[in-house]
Parts: C-alpha cells; structure tokens; sequence
C-alpha cells in the first residue's frame, strides 16, 4: 500500500500549497470530480430561468458521490447538483430522449441533500428549478437543445443551416449524438452574491463534503493511516482521462471473483477482510494521482502512464525525457551555434550544464525529498496494474537522471533545428529500434524495459542496442531525416552499452580500433564522392551511402568497391579541387596506417562501433579546412548526405 499512502502524503502536502491554487489541472476536493459541461443555465435565488448557452466542452468541478465517482456503466449513480439532461431534465422523456429518463434518482438524491442540516441556498434554488420540470422546454426555447420535426430531440444535425453548437461539442457514438448526453452546470445569481457559478463556491463544495461523509457508513482501520475512520467501499475512477473506466482498486464484484481468498465471509464485502482503505485517503490518493497525469507531469502512450513526482510537489526533472527537452533549450538554428556544439570538448561542456541544472534542482529539492516514480498500464479495460514502482530520495533520484544523461549523451540530430548533444527518450529509442511505425505493445513494452535502466542504474538491454545498429547501418531502407535521428541514439545506445571504452563525441585520432578505423574510412569516402558530386552539379546518393549495410557485414570486401568507385570523382576533383582532394587522400592514407597488423584485411562483421567512428570523422570533416581553399574556384562549405 506504498504507492497509496505516497499519493496522499502528496495530497496533503498540496492542497493547501498557494502555488497550485490557480493551476490549469485542479488537485480536487473529496467528494468531487471534473466533467465537461456542455450547457450552462443560470437562475435566480428562487428557482426561476434566466438564460442558456452551451459551453464550448470546459471543465468543471462539481460534486459527486462515492459510487458516481466509481463510474456510472453498471447502473444508475446520478451527481446531486450538475448533471447530464438525461438526469436532471423531468420532461426529458416528453420530448422522445433515446435514453430512460433517471429524473427520479437524481431528485432524490439532492432532495436528500436539501433537506440536510448541510443544505445551500444554490443547491436549494436548482432543486426549485429542477422541480417544475421544464429544462428541456427552456433550452428548446434558448435555442440550446433542437426538436425536429417530430417533436423529439435531434440526434444529428442535417439542414444547410449552421450547425449548432451543441452538436460540434457532443461526443457521437456510433455517429449519433444524443442531446441527453448534454452534462449541464448552474449559475445562481442573487443580488449580494458575488459567485454565482456553483463550480466556483467553495462553500456550496464544503456544504456537500459535510452532507456526503456524514452518511452511515462502515467504520473500521484504515491500512494507510491505521486510524479508525469511515472506509471505502468503492474506489474511484476516470484516473488518465474523463472516460477511463478502469480502477486501481476495486473490490465491489460479488458474482463473478476469479479469487476470493480465505474469508470468512465468502458471500459480500469480503474487501473489509482483505484490505480496508479509508474513504477519505482513498478519494485524497486517486485525486493527487489524477492531478499529476493532468498537469503533464506524465508520460502517456494509449493506456501506459509513467509518473515521476515530489511528494512535497516541488518540480523535479522529467525522466524520460530527452536532454533537449529537459534544458528547455531553444532549437539551435544558426551554423555557428552548430560549430561550437561540435567542439572537441563538447562532451565535457554538456556534462558541465547538466551537473550545473540538476544542482538547481538539488538545491530546490534538498537530499530529504522523497522521490516516487511509478507505471501503470491497463491491464484490462477495467483494471489498471502499477508496472513500475519505486521510491528515491531527492539526491538519489538526479544522480541517476544524472547518470542516464551522462552515459548516453551524443549529437544528437532531430530536424534541421533540433540539433543538441544529450540523451534520446525512451520513446524514441523505441523508435530507432523497431520503427515508426511501431506496435503499440512494443512501444510500451520497449519504455518499461527502459525504466530500470534510468531509475535503477541497470545496463541498458543489449538486444535494443543491436536493433538499433541493425537499423541505421541499412541507410537506404530509411528516410534521410530519419537516418540522421537514428544515427545519434545508435551512437548514444552504443557508447552507453559500452562505457567502460569511454568514447568520446569528438574525434578520437588515437583510437586504433579495426570498427573505428573503418567508419573514419567509409565518412572519408563519403564525403570525397559527395563533394564531386556538389562540383559536379549532381544530386545523389553517394556509393558510401548505398554499400553502408553490406560494409558493416564484409568491411574489407565492400571497401574494395567503393575505393575503385571514387577514381572517377577524384579526377573531377584534381582538376577543380586538388588542395581538398590532396587531404582526403591525406587522411585516407592515415586512418589506414592505424590498423593493426591483419586488421585492415579481416572481413568479418563491425561492431556499432564503426558508427561511431562514421560520425565522429564525418562531424570533422564539416568543419572547413584552411587547406580547401583554391585560387581558380569558389570556395564552399563541406557538405554531407
């Protein structure tokens, strides 16, 4: 019962905070849940209609019971104040509603709530209202709801005529939408109330905490606290988003249990024997976790959410983030900003800044904040399973952002102004290894896989390294734009996997090993033939580009034909370019005189680290040399495919 009871420290710890009192997500109060409401109707203090108008699909706050917050698909659960047409509108049927009408069970219940010692003048004013029982016939006659010819509520909006707002913010099922479905809010205006909107009220909210925990019921220890209080009979849900159906908990099926333990009572709540929760602490707990995956502090890929936060609510870096996106840099635009990034001490410069930033955070946070980070995903639709869990003190949580980032940091190439040296997210090293277009199961399969590796300091799998090399050395199987992204997590991946070589971004002239050596040799190559091209006026793939699989599985044989290949271009180039060309042999003769003994003539497969020395030389090589320079021509910028 970790999680629960960190989530309600978290609550408590926030609720009261100032900072998050205007938050865009509200933490909610117990006893209350946030809808979209579709229409607004406003009345006076005695229960008489003022005016209509639908709501553009906002938010709003509004008080809600134990089995209503549960979810309402297995019966009827009305709220007591703001609710669907179907419910609160008694003419709803008059006018041909598709659904039965729950017009009963909703004025019961705020009749209940009226008549309480916890009662409001609002809710009083709307049971008024509700009683005479035209808020069809009202809107009808706003033009808020539409008839058609029949005399029943429209289910799709078919005339030449604009089409009515009601209809554009109404979700369809299976193409219909049912103005039933319309969730509508009120606004109680009196003359010395400032507040009319009942969303707003703070003390009409209180008002229903009050009437809704003072109903009997089952009073017993609560696990989380160990304190005697009410309990939980139901937990709630709609935890991800409004239309999630499934719980975390969830104790209330009596028919149909696949396990139900050794009880003593094998026929009803047997919940109490098993685990008994506090009604309060739950609502508190599900509310903060509900808050966190609202205010985007999570990561969401269809039903897998993956939540790092503060318990005292302080900001904390974003796990699975990139390192772009943790700087919250702006896209490096310019050829000089690129320059400086790919100096020689880059690596050391970007260590630096992260030290420096998650510093901020340490200092923000101190080393006794209490870290949690947690994964869910659905386990069915109903149901939702924790796949990750742990809790991590402050310090030990960024040192471990801290080493994630440090270990798999490299240049990284997103698009043409996305370029930054750091650590992909596991997103998109999920991506490099399977695909865009990637099945779902695997995308979530691949970031818990990857999880472990940032919380928990374990070795990243070596079978998404090796996928990831695969892919980016098969160049013509890939999107230009898509190579150059894949390129730098392959590189990140691999120096990561392997950083007890410590490798560096910059080019490592004293390296000497056979797969370094041949990637310098095939990016020297590449940007020979490339350059002949650009004289030449042509626009192609280069012979380096197209072989690139079959060099990374024969290196010597494949090096062969692509060497024989650029005889052609270097006589373009010693004609038009001979103080370049002069280097690129110059360097060409250099990297091979680094190999030792029989390497250079082995033919068997490079390791990714052939990518690495690819990049590396090929990084260099854009930087201009002095040497380029020629009297007879224009002198250009190196370019590279």
């Amino acid at each position: 019962m970790s999680w629960i009871q960190k989530l309600y420290e978290t609550y408590e710890q926030c609720a009261s905070n100032p900072a998050f009192l205007n938050d865009k997500t509200p933490l909610l109060p117990i006893s209350h849940i946030a809808q979209q409401a579709h229409i607004e109707v406003v009345i006076d203090g005695r229960g008489n209609f003022l005016r209509a108008s639908s709501v553009p699909k906002e938010v709003t706050i509004l008080p809600a019971t134990e089995k209503s917050m549960t979810g309402r698909t297995s019966g009827v659960a009305p709220y007591p104040l703001c609710e669907k047409i179907q419910y609160c509108a008694g003419d709803y049927a008059k006018y041909g509603g598709l659904k039965k009408s729950h017009f009963a069970d909703y004025t019961k219940l705020l009749d209940s709530w009226c008549a309480s010692k916890f009662s409001h003048p609002k809710a009083k004013a709307v049971f008024e209202y509700i009683s005479k029982r035209t808020v069809v016939t009202d809107l009808i006659r706003e033009h808020v709801l539409h008839l058609g010819g029949d005399g029943h509520l429209l289910t799709s909006w078919k005339l030449d005529t604009p089409t009515p707002d009601i209809f554009k913010y109404l979700t369809p099922k299976e193409g219909l939408r049912d103005q039933g479905d319309a969730l509508v809010r009120w606004r109680v205006e009196t003359p010395r109330d400032a507040l009319p909107a009942t969303w707003d009220d703070h003390n009409l909210m209180d008002a229903w905490i009050k009437f809704d925990t003072s109903k009997e019921a089952a009073i017993g220890l609560c696990m989380v606290t160990g304190k005697e209080m009410t309990l939980a009979r139901l937990h709630p849900a709609k935890l991800r988003h409004s239309g999630d159906g499934a719980k975390l908990i969830s104790s209330n099926d009596t028919t149909g249990f696949t396990y139900r333990g050794r009880f003593t009572d094998t026929k009803k709540d047997n919940a109490k024997q098993a685990c008994t929760v506090g009604i309060e602490v739950s609502q508190k707990a599900h509310n903060a976790l509900r808050w966190l995956i609202g205010r985007r502090q999570a990561y969401l890929n269809g039903g897998q959410a993956v939540i790092a936060w503060a318990v005292s609510g302080k900001r904390i870096p974003d796990p699975l983030a990139n390192s772009f996106d943790l700087f919250e840099i702006e896209a490096e635009e310019s050829e000089p900003r690129q320059e400086q990034v790919y100096q020689g001490d880059a690596g050391q410069a970007f260590g630096q800044r992260l030290a420096k930033l998650l510093a901020g955070y340490q200092v923000e946070l101190g080393s006794a904040n209490e870290i949690v980070v947690m994964g869910l995903d659905s386990a069915t639709d109903g149901r939702i399973a924790i796949t990750f869990y742990r809790e991590l003190t402050g310090a030990e949580f960024l040192e471990r952002v801290l080493t994630w980032h440090n270990n798999f940091a490299w240049h990284q190439n997103y698009s043409n102004v996305i370029k930054f040296i750091g650590a992909p997210a596991p997103k998109d090293i999920a991506e490099a290894a399977f695909g865009r277009r990637l099945d779902e199961k695997l995308r979530k399969a691949t970031v818990e896989r990857l999880l472990p590796c940032i919380i928990d300091g374990q070795k990243i799998p070596r079978d998404l390294v090796e996928s990831t090399v695969r892919r980016v050395s098969n160049r013509v199987g890939l999107e230009h734009w898509e190579w150059e992204k894949y390129l730098g997590i392959a590189c990140a991946l691999f120096g990561g996997y392997h950083k007890e070589r410590s490798y560096q971004m910059a080019l490592e002239l004293n390296r000497t090993s056979r797969d370094y050596l041949y990637g310098r040799l095939l990016a020297i190559a590449e940007n020979i033939e490339d350059r002949a091209l650009y004289v030449g006026g042509e626009k192609r793939d280069t012979s380096a580009a197209k072989l690139m699989q079959r060099f990374s599985d024969h290196p010597f044989s494949t090096w062969k034909t692509i060497e024989l290949s650029l005889s052609p271009y270097k006589t373009r180039l010693r004609s038009k370019r001979p103080a370049f060309l002069a280097v690129m042999e110059s360097q060409l003769d250099d990297v091979v005189n680094l190999f030792q003994a029989d390497d250079f003539m082995e033919d068997r497969k490079l390791s990714g680290e052939f990518l690495l020395g690819y990049h590396c030389q090929r990084q260099t090589l854009r930087a201009k040399p002095e040497t380029e320079q020629d009297e007879n021509t224009e002198t250009t910028t190196t370019e590279t495919n």
